[in-house]
């Protein structure tokens, strides 16, 4: 088991590539600690893992990581479960919406960048301390291609995911001598509710259908599919593993080769 004896914090957690990830991290061996605002989703999937793999394999916690006070709490709550500081952090946890550029409201444009850097960064400052003092660990910070390139409609997102990438490389060279890792994951169109809406949104703007709209969204992918959330934790777990740790610093494309970057 490649996380045995690991412990993992995992934000936005309650579903998706979340959800994904807490389970492929729990298979491998971890205890995971699941965090999100809505509180009974993250419970339903602490849940769902100790079923399968142990009643001490999972807990869980609500955090809004755009918080700091609430962020603090939850990692509180980790220490009393893992009894010390987590080995891996993933940061999951983001918002996605659309607005054209000249319409976008500041409160559009702050939520964005509260929850999707701000969050990974209160995170990441929570998490690194100990990681640094036991000379292991591992962040995983779920970015996007969004973080590579841009898109129209999209401005607060991507700004929020270039952010991403960027913190992500600067905090490795900090620490990579440390024993600790860190890395970004950047998923294209993900078989996920985020996805849902996209194409919820689709339908409302243009008045496709929502399988000519979904059908769209899949042939921005030179493998005209979506990526399930099994892939995107199937690469967290290699980052999150000591098969990882030559890799630092990087931004990894899974995207079916949407950006080859």
């Amino acid at each position: 088991m490649r996380l045995r004896d690991r412990t993992a914090f995992i934000t936005g957690g309650g579903r998706g590539i979340g959800r994904a990830v807490a389970r492929a991290f729990a298979r491998e061996g971890a205890r995971v600690f699941v965090v999100a605002r809505t509180s009974a989703e993250v419970e339903r999937v602490a849940a769902e893992v100790r079923a399968e793999f142990g009643e001490e394999s999972a807990a869980h916690a609500a955090c809004d990581v755009s918080d700091p006070r609430s962020v603090e709490a939850a990692f509180a709550a980790a220490r009393e479960f893992f009894g010390a500081g987590p080995d891996v952090l993933v940061n999951n946890a983001g918002v996605a919406e659309s607005s054209k550029f000249t319409e976008t409201s500041d409160e559009f444009w702050r939520r964005h960048l509260d929850i999707n850097l701000t969050g990974t960064f209160h995170c990441m400052r929570a998490a690194l301390p100990s990681m640094v003092e036991k000379g292991w660990g591992r962040v995983v910070n779920v970015a996007s291609v969004a973080g590579k390139t841009g898109a129209p409609y999209v401005a607060a997102y991507t700004a929020s995911k270039h952010g991403v990438v960027g913190l992500t490389r600067s905090v490795a060279l900090e620490v990579a001598r440390t024993g600790v890792t860190v890395n970004a994951v950047c998923p294209g169109y993900v078989d996920t509710e985020m996805t849902a809406r996209a194409v919820e949104n689709i339908q409302a703007k243009t008045g496709r259908t929502a399988a000519d709209a979904l059908e769209a969204i899949k042939r921005m992918s030179p493998q005209q599919r979506l990526v399930t959330p099994e892939e995107v934790a199937a690469l967290a777990l290699l980052l999150a593993s000591d098969d990882g740790r030559g890799i630092t610093g990087q931004a990894i494309n899974v995207d079916g080769g949407t950006v080859m970057f």
